[in-house]
Protein backbone atom coordinates (compact mmCIF):
# COMPACT_ATOMS: atom_id res chain seq x y z
CA UNK A 1 0.00 0.00 0.00
CA UNK A 2 1.56 3.39 -1.02
CA UNK A 3 0.95 6.51 1.42
CA UNK A 4 -1.43 9.06 -0.43
CA UNK A 5 0.68 12.04 -1.57
CA UNK A 6 0.96 14.90 0.67
CA UNK A 7 0.67 12.76 4.14
CA UNK A 8 2.82 12.83 6.76
CA UNK A 9 5.43 10.21 7.05
CA UNK A 10 4.36 6.91 9.17
CA UNK A 11 6.79 7.12 12.21
CA UNK A 12 8.78 4.03 12.03
CA UNK A 13 7.99 2.62 15.81
CA UNK A 14 4.52 3.43 15.64
CA UNK A 15 2.93 0.95 17.00
CA UNK A 16 5.76 -0.60 18.84
CA UNK A 17 6.09 1.38 21.92
CA UNK A 18 1.80 0.33 22.81
CA UNK A 19 0.74 -2.93 24.84
CA UNK A 20 -2.59 -4.24 24.19
CA UNK A 21 -4.41 -7.36 25.19
CA UNK A 22 -2.08 -10.89 25.93
CA UNK A 23 -3.32 -14.03 24.51
CA UNK A 24 -6.18 -14.93 26.49
CA UNK A 25 -6.46 -18.67 25.08
CA UNK A 26 -2.40 -18.53 25.55
CA UNK A 27 -3.22 -18.01 29.45
CA UNK A 28 -6.61 -20.12 30.29
CA UNK A 29 -4.57 -23.25 28.69
CA UNK A 30 -1.59 -22.15 31.58
CA UNK A 31 -4.09 -21.22 34.12
CA UNK A 32 -6.29 -24.79 33.46
CA UNK A 33 -2.80 -26.93 33.51
CA UNK A 34 -1.54 -25.61 37.18
CA UNK A 35 -4.99 -26.37 38.53
CA UNK A 36 -4.47 -29.55 37.56
CA UNK A 37 -1.35 -29.25 38.40
CA UNK A 38 -1.95 -28.37 42.32
CA UNK A 39 -5.18 -31.63 42.66
CA UNK A 40 -2.20 -33.99 40.91
CA UNK A 41 0.14 -32.90 43.15
CA UNK A 42 -1.86 -33.58 46.43
CA UNK A 43 -3.46 -36.78 45.22
CA UNK A 44 0.37 -38.32 44.20
CA UNK A 45 1.82 -36.95 47.56
CA UNK A 46 -0.26 -36.64 50.50
CA UNK A 47 1.16 -40.61 51.58
CA UNK A 48 4.37 -39.42 50.72
CA UNK A 49 4.07 -36.12 53.04
CA UNK A 50 2.38 -38.21 55.83
CA UNK A 51 4.90 -40.54 55.79
CA UNK A 52 8.20 -38.45 56.04
CA UNK A 53 6.39 -35.26 57.42
CA UNK A 54 3.63 -36.48 59.38
CA UNK A 55 1.70 -33.88 57.17
CA UNK A 56 -0.27 -34.77 54.41
CA UNK A 57 -0.58 -31.29 53.61
CA UNK A 58 3.20 -30.82 53.10
CA UNK A 59 3.71 -30.57 49.32
CA UNK A 60 0.67 -29.36 48.33
CA UNK A 61 1.44 -26.05 50.75
CA UNK A 62 5.20 -25.80 49.29
CA UNK A 63 3.48 -25.94 46.21
CA UNK A 64 0.51 -23.47 46.50
CA UNK A 65 3.13 -20.96 47.71
CA UNK A 66 5.14 -21.66 44.63
CA UNK A 67 2.25 -20.94 42.46
CA UNK A 68 1.21 -18.30 43.89
CA UNK A 69 5.26 -16.60 43.73
CA UNK A 70 5.31 -17.57 40.15
CA UNK A 71 1.64 -15.88 39.52
CA UNK A 72 3.37 -13.01 40.36
CA UNK A 73 6.18 -13.79 37.89
CA UNK A 74 3.75 -14.17 34.98
CA UNK A 75 2.45 -10.78 35.98
CA UNK A 76 5.36 -8.80 35.96
CA UNK A 77 7.06 -10.67 33.10
CA UNK A 78 3.83 -9.94 31.24
CA UNK A 79 4.06 -6.70 31.80
CA UNK A 80 7.15 -5.73 31.36
CA UNK A 81 8.13 -4.77 27.68
CA UNK A 82 10.24 -7.96 26.05
CA UNK A 83 12.96 -5.48 24.51
CA UNK A 84 13.89 -4.45 27.80
CA UNK A 85 15.54 -8.07 28.13
CA UNK A 86 18.11 -7.43 25.58
CA UNK A 87 19.35 -4.72 27.37
CA UNK A 88 19.90 -6.73 30.93
CA UNK A 89 20.56 -10.16 29.39
CA UNK A 90 24.39 -9.57 30.49
CA UNK A 91 23.05 -9.06 33.93
CA UNK A 92 20.77 -11.78 33.44
CA UNK A 93 23.49 -14.07 32.95
CA UNK A 94 25.96 -13.13 34.85
CA UNK A 95 23.49 -14.26 38.11
CA UNK A 96 22.66 -17.29 36.39
CA UNK A 97 26.40 -18.13 36.42
CA UNK A 98 26.85 -16.95 39.80
CA UNK A 99 24.14 -19.49 41.03
CA UNK A 100 25.61 -22.50 38.81
CA UNK A 101 29.00 -22.06 40.66
CA UNK A 102 27.79 -21.59 43.75
CA UNK A 103 25.98 -25.02 44.50
CA UNK A 104 29.22 -26.36 44.26
CA UNK A 105 30.68 -24.18 47.14
CA UNK A 106 30.59 -26.09 50.41
CA UNK A 107 28.33 -24.61 52.74
CA UNK A 108 25.99 -22.38 49.93
CA UNK A 109 25.41 -25.64 48.03
CA UNK A 110 22.82 -27.93 49.37
CA UNK A 111 22.95 -31.82 48.15
CA UNK A 112 20.11 -34.10 47.96
CA UNK A 113 20.34 -38.02 46.90
CA UNK A 114 23.93 -37.66 46.01
CA UNK A 115 23.24 -34.41 43.55
CA UNK A 116 24.36 -30.91 44.44
CA UNK A 117 21.46 -28.59 42.75
CA UNK A 118 20.21 -26.73 45.32
CA UNK A 119 21.71 -23.39 46.97
CA UNK A 120 20.71 -22.02 50.55
CA UNK A 121 19.99 -18.27 50.89
CA UNK A 122 19.06 -17.39 54.70
CA UNK A 123 15.87 -18.32 56.15
CA UNK A 124 14.57 -19.23 52.56
CA UNK A 125 13.70 -23.08 50.56
CA UNK A 126 16.06 -24.61 48.56
CA UNK A 127 16.26 -22.75 45.04
CA UNK A 128 17.80 -24.80 41.80
CA UNK A 129 20.13 -22.51 39.95
CA UNK A 130 19.80 -24.51 37.21
CA UNK A 131 16.27 -23.43 36.45
CA UNK A 132 16.96 -20.23 36.40
CA UNK A 133 19.94 -21.01 34.24
CA UNK A 134 17.36 -22.50 31.43
CA UNK A 135 15.61 -18.48 31.18
CA UNK A 136 18.85 -16.94 31.62
CA UNK A 137 20.20 -18.52 28.42
CA UNK A 138 17.61 -18.03 26.78
CA UNK A 139 17.58 -14.56 27.20
CA UNK A 140 21.07 -13.60 26.37
CA UNK A 141 21.43 -16.16 23.49
CA UNK A 142 18.26 -14.56 21.61
CA UNK A 143 19.94 -11.36 22.41
CA UNK A 144 22.82 -11.99 21.12
CA UNK A 145 21.93 -14.20 18.02
CA UNK A 146 19.43 -11.25 16.90
CA UNK A 147 22.56 -8.68 17.14
CA UNK A 148 24.79 -11.33 14.73
CA UNK A 149 23.30 -11.00 11.84
CA UNK A 150 25.05 -12.53 9.32
CA UNK A 151 28.48 -13.30 11.26
CA UNK A 152 26.31 -16.09 12.89
CA UNK A 153 27.38 -17.76 9.48
CA UNK A 154 31.13 -17.00 10.68
CA UNK A 155 32.85 -19.87 12.70
CA UNK A 156 34.88 -17.81 14.30
CA UNK A 157 33.14 -15.01 15.43
CA UNK A 158 29.35 -17.00 15.70
CA UNK A 159 30.12 -20.81 15.91
CA UNK A 160 32.74 -20.71 18.37
CA UNK A 161 31.17 -18.28 20.74
CA UNK A 162 27.60 -20.10 20.71
CA UNK A 163 29.41 -22.88 21.58
CA UNK A 164 31.59 -21.22 24.11
CA UNK A 165 28.88 -19.83 25.75
CA UNK A 166 26.60 -23.08 26.05
CA UNK A 167 29.56 -25.08 26.81
CA UNK A 168 30.41 -23.49 30.47
CA UNK A 169 26.51 -23.80 31.52
CA UNK A 170 26.66 -27.08 30.52
CA UNK A 171 29.44 -28.01 31.97
CA UNK A 172 28.37 -26.56 35.53
CA UNK A 173 25.08 -28.09 35.44
CA UNK A 174 26.66 -31.33 34.88
CA UNK A 175 29.15 -30.93 37.41
CA UNK A 176 26.19 -31.03 39.88
CA UNK A 177 25.52 -33.54 38.23
CA UNK A 178 22.57 -32.61 36.26
CA UNK A 179 22.74 -34.53 32.82
CA UNK A 180 18.68 -33.80 32.00
CA UNK A 181 18.63 -30.30 32.60
CA UNK A 182 21.60 -29.85 30.82
CA UNK A 183 20.07 -31.98 27.35
CA UNK A 184 17.00 -29.39 27.70
CA UNK A 185 19.51 -25.99 27.78
CA UNK A 186 21.34 -28.10 24.78
CA UNK A 187 18.28 -28.58 23.06
CA UNK A 188 16.80 -25.06 23.39
CA UNK A 189 19.88 -23.28 22.54
CA UNK A 190 20.59 -25.58 19.80
CA UNK A 191 17.02 -24.99 18.49
CA UNK A 192 17.70 -21.16 19.13
CA UNK A 193 20.63 -21.42 16.77
CA UNK A 194 19.10 -22.99 13.70
CA UNK A 195 16.16 -20.61 13.63
CA UNK A 196 18.29 -17.82 14.01
CA UNK A 197 20.41 -18.68 10.61
CA UNK A 198 23.29 -20.60 11.12
CA UNK A 199 24.36 -22.89 8.32
CA UNK A 200 22.62 -26.30 8.45
CA UNK A 201 26.55 -27.97 8.44
CA UNK A 202 27.27 -26.29 11.69
CA UNK A 203 24.22 -27.18 13.42
CA UNK A 204 24.89 -30.99 12.29
CA UNK A 205 27.97 -30.90 13.15
CA UNK A 206 27.16 -29.02 16.80
CA UNK A 207 24.53 -31.61 17.39
CA UNK A 208 26.91 -34.63 16.24
CA UNK A 209 29.58 -33.71 19.03
CA UNK A 210 26.80 -33.36 21.82
CA UNK A 211 25.76 -36.81 20.82
CA UNK A 212 29.13 -38.47 21.08
CA UNK A 213 29.70 -36.31 24.44
CA UNK A 214 26.37 -37.74 25.77
CA UNK A 215 27.52 -41.50 24.88
CA UNK A 216 30.74 -40.89 26.82
CA UNK A 217 28.98 -39.16 29.79
CA UNK A 218 26.29 -42.39 29.61
CA UNK A 219 29.49 -45.15 29.40
CA UNK A 220 31.05 -43.54 32.12
CA UNK A 221 28.82 -45.64 34.43
CA UNK A 222 27.31 -44.68 37.23
CA UNK A 223 23.41 -43.60 37.49
CA UNK A 224 23.23 -42.45 33.82
CA UNK A 225 24.15 -46.25 32.54
CA UNK A 226 21.50 -47.57 35.35
CA UNK A 227 19.13 -45.31 33.46
CA UNK A 228 19.73 -47.07 29.96
CA UNK A 229 19.82 -50.00 31.45
CA UNK A 230 15.90 -49.68 32.99
CA UNK A 231 15.02 -48.39 29.47
CA UNK A 232 16.38 -51.16 27.47
CA UNK A 233 15.48 -54.41 29.67
CA UNK A 234 13.97 -53.40 32.73
CA UNK A 235 12.47 -56.70 32.79
CA UNK A 236 16.11 -58.30 33.81
CA UNK A 237 15.69 -56.75 37.16
CA UNK A 238 12.38 -55.82 38.01
CA UNK A 239 12.75 -55.01 41.90
CA UNK A 240 16.49 -53.06 41.17
CA UNK A 241 17.23 -50.58 37.81
CA UNK A 242 13.95 -51.57 36.38
CA UNK A 243 11.27 -50.59 39.06
CA UNK A 244 10.88 -47.60 38.78
CA UNK A 245 10.67 -47.60 34.42
CA UNK A 246 8.03 -51.14 35.34
CA UNK A 247 5.86 -49.25 38.19
CA UNK A 248 5.30 -46.62 36.15
CA UNK A 249 3.59 -48.39 33.00
CA UNK A 250 1.54 -50.77 35.98
CA UNK A 251 -0.22 -47.59 36.67
CA UNK A 252 -0.87 -46.47 33.26
CA UNK A 253 -2.46 -49.67 32.86
CA UNK A 254 -4.41 -50.16 35.58
CA UNK A 255 -5.89 -46.37 34.92
CA UNK A 256 -7.13 -48.33 31.52
CA UNK A 257 -9.48 -45.49 29.84
CA UNK A 258 -11.88 -44.06 32.55
CA UNK A 259 -9.58 -44.41 35.40
CA UNK A 260 -9.99 -45.85 38.86
CA UNK A 261 -10.97 -42.30 40.19
CA UNK A 262 -9.91 -39.30 41.49
CA UNK A 263 -7.27 -40.08 44.45
CA UNK A 264 -7.59 -44.07 44.21
CA UNK A 265 -4.34 -44.86 42.84
CA UNK A 266 -2.49 -47.16 44.28
CA UNK A 267 1.21 -46.82 43.02
CA UNK A 268 1.46 -43.80 44.40
CA UNK A 269 1.56 -45.55 48.48
CA UNK A 270 5.59 -46.10 47.31
CA UNK A 271 5.56 -48.34 44.55
CA UNK A 272 6.04 -45.27 42.17
CA UNK A 273 9.45 -43.28 42.71
CA UNK A 274 8.88 -39.34 42.55
CA UNK A 275 5.45 -40.38 42.24
CA UNK A 276 4.46 -36.18 42.75
CA UNK A 277 7.69 -35.06 40.69
CA UNK A 278 8.46 -36.74 37.21
CA UNK A 279 6.46 -39.74 37.47
CA UNK A 280 3.13 -37.48 38.37
CA UNK A 281 1.37 -38.14 34.82
CA UNK A 282 1.46 -42.09 35.42
CA UNK A 283 -0.82 -40.81 38.52
CA UNK A 284 -2.78 -38.72 36.40
CA UNK A 285 -3.26 -41.88 33.97
CA UNK A 286 -3.82 -44.24 37.03
CA UNK A 287 -6.66 -42.32 38.19
CA UNK A 288 -7.95 -40.37 35.48
CA UNK A 289 -7.00 -43.15 32.83
CA UNK A 290 -6.51 -42.18 29.32
CA UNK A 291 -9.42 -39.31 29.26
CA UNK A 292 -7.27 -37.74 31.76
CA UNK A 293 -3.99 -37.53 30.22
CA UNK A 294 -5.65 -36.49 26.60
CA UNK A 295 -7.08 -33.74 28.05
CA UNK A 296 -3.98 -32.54 29.60
CA UNK A 297 -1.87 -33.01 26.37
CA UNK A 298 -4.45 -31.09 24.99
CA UNK A 299 -4.50 -28.71 26.96
CA UNK A 300 -0.55 -28.22 26.31
CA UNK A 301 -0.86 -28.50 22.30
CA UNK A 302 -3.36 -25.42 22.64
CA UNK A 303 -0.67 -23.79 24.68
CA UNK A 304 2.53 -24.62 22.04
CA UNK A 305 0.50 -23.55 19.49
CA UNK A 306 -0.68 -20.32 20.43
CA UNK A 307 3.09 -20.21 21.46
CA UNK A 308 3.59 -20.60 17.99
CA UNK A 309 1.33 -17.70 16.61
CA UNK A 310 3.76 -15.75 19.10
CA UNK A 311 6.86 -16.32 17.31
CA UNK A 312 5.43 -16.06 13.72
CA UNK A 313 3.81 -12.64 14.42
CA UNK A 314 6.41 -11.39 16.59
CA UNK A 315 7.89 -7.35 15.37
CA UNK A 316 10.99 -8.39 15.52
CA UNK A 317 13.87 -11.21 15.60
CA UNK A 318 14.63 -10.81 19.44
CA UNK A 319 11.05 -11.23 20.23
CA UNK A 320 10.70 -14.24 17.79
CA UNK A 321 13.70 -16.15 19.27
CA UNK A 322 12.32 -15.37 22.84
CA UNK A 323 9.36 -17.14 21.74
CA UNK A 324 10.86 -20.07 19.81
CA UNK A 325 13.33 -20.20 23.18
CA UNK A 326 10.31 -20.67 25.44
CA UNK A 327 8.33 -22.49 23.11
CA UNK A 328 11.34 -25.14 22.83
CA UNK A 329 11.48 -25.48 26.64
CA UNK A 330 8.26 -26.48 27.19
CA UNK A 331 8.26 -28.51 24.25
CA UNK A 332 11.37 -30.45 25.11
CA UNK A 333 10.68 -31.18 28.63
CA UNK A 334 7.64 -32.44 27.62
CA UNK A 335 8.51 -34.80 24.93
CA UNK A 336 11.28 -36.04 27.23
CA UNK A 337 8.67 -36.54 30.90
CA UNK A 338 6.38 -37.94 28.60
CA UNK A 339 8.34 -40.08 26.58
CA UNK A 340 10.10 -41.59 30.16
CA UNK A 341 6.98 -42.02 31.93
CA UNK A 342 5.82 -44.24 29.24
CA UNK A 343 9.23 -46.19 28.29
CA UNK A 344 9.80 -44.29 25.39
CA UNK A 345 12.77 -42.56 26.14
CA UNK A 346 14.71 -43.13 29.24
CA UNK A 347 13.83 -41.33 32.92
CA UNK A 348 15.77 -38.48 33.06
CA UNK A 349 14.45 -36.51 35.61
CA UNK A 350 12.47 -33.62 33.73
CA UNK A 351 9.56 -32.51 35.64
CA UNK A 352 6.33 -32.26 33.63
CA UNK A 353 5.83 -28.58 33.04
CA UNK A 354 3.05 -26.66 35.24
CA UNK A 355 2.22 -29.68 36.35
CA UNK A 356 5.04 -31.76 38.64
CA UNK A 357 6.17 -30.56 42.00
CA UNK A 358 8.76 -28.30 42.23
CA UNK A 359 8.75 -24.71 43.60
CA UNK A 360 11.76 -23.30 41.20
CA UNK A 361 11.13 -25.24 38.13
CA UNK A 362 7.05 -23.78 38.29
CA UNK A 363 8.23 -20.13 39.35
CA UNK A 364 10.94 -19.80 36.58
CA UNK A 365 8.10 -22.15 33.92
CA UNK A 366 5.40 -19.23 34.93
CA UNK A 367 8.14 -16.84 34.73
CA UNK A 368 9.05 -17.84 30.91
CA UNK A 369 5.41 -17.81 30.08
CA UNK A 370 5.27 -14.42 31.11
CA UNK A 371 8.21 -13.64 28.20
CA UNK A 372 6.12 -15.18 26.55
CA UNK A 373 2.76 -13.37 26.76
CA UNK A 374 4.92 -10.12 26.84
CA UNK A 375 5.75 -10.92 23.35
CA UNK A 376 1.65 -11.56 22.55
CA UNK A 377 1.19 -8.42 24.25
CA UNK A 378 3.80 -5.97 22.31
CA UNK A 379 3.17 -7.19 18.60
CA UNK A 380 1.62 -4.86 16.59
CA UNK A 381 -1.41 -5.02 16.12
CA UNK A 382 -4.36 -5.18 13.18
CA UNK A 383 -3.96 -1.97 11.13
CA UNK A 384 -0.61 -0.68 12.77
CA UNK A 385 2.06 0.16 10.03
CA UNK A 386 3.48 -3.42 8.75
CA UNK A 387 6.18 -1.73 6.71
CA UNK A 388 7.57 0.20 9.11
CA UNK A 389 11.62 -0.06 9.17
CA UNK A 390 13.12 -1.96 11.75
CA UNK A 391 16.46 -1.78 13.14
CA UNK A 392 18.83 -4.46 12.46
CA UNK A 393 18.71 -6.33 16.01
CA UNK A 394 14.61 -6.64 15.05
CA UNK A 395 14.35 -8.36 11.83
CA UNK A 396 11.57 -10.63 12.00
CA UNK A 397 12.55 -14.48 11.35
CA UNK A 398 12.34 -15.26 7.92
CA UNK A 399 9.42 -17.30 7.13
CA UNK A 400 7.34 -16.06 9.75
CA UNK A 401 5.53 -12.92 9.16
CA UNK A 402 2.28 -13.11 8.12
CA UNK A 403 -0.73 -10.24 7.57
CA UNK A 404 -1.99 -9.24 10.87
CA UNK A 405 -5.55 -10.41 11.47
CA UNK A 406 -8.18 -9.14 13.63
CA UNK A 407 -7.98 -10.06 17.28
CA UNK A 408 -10.83 -11.46 19.26
CA UNK A 409 -11.11 -10.78 22.77
CA UNK A 410 -7.51 -10.25 22.96
CA UNK A 411 -6.45 -13.38 21.75
CA UNK A 412 -4.88 -13.27 17.96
Amino acid sequence: MTRAAGSPPRPAQAARGASHAPDYLLLTSVVVLCVFGLIAVYSSSYALGTAQFKDANYFIKKQTLSLAIGTVALVLCMRIDYRMLMRLSPLIMLVALIGLAGVLVPGIGHSSNGAARWINIGPLPPLQPSEFAKLAVLIYLSAWLAAKGDLLHDLALGVLPFVGMVGIVGALIILEPDLGTALVIAAITGTLFFVAGARLIHVLALAASGLLMLGVLILSGGYRMDRITAFTSAEDDPSGVGFHALQLLVAFGSGGFGGLGLGVSRQKFFYVPGSHTDGILAIIGEELGYIGVFVIMALFLVLLYRGWLAVRDADDQFGSLLAVGVLSWLAFQLLINVGGVSRLLPLTGIPLPLISYGGTSLILTMAAIGVLLSVTRYTRTAGAPSEAPTRPQGRALPGFRRPPRPSIGGAR
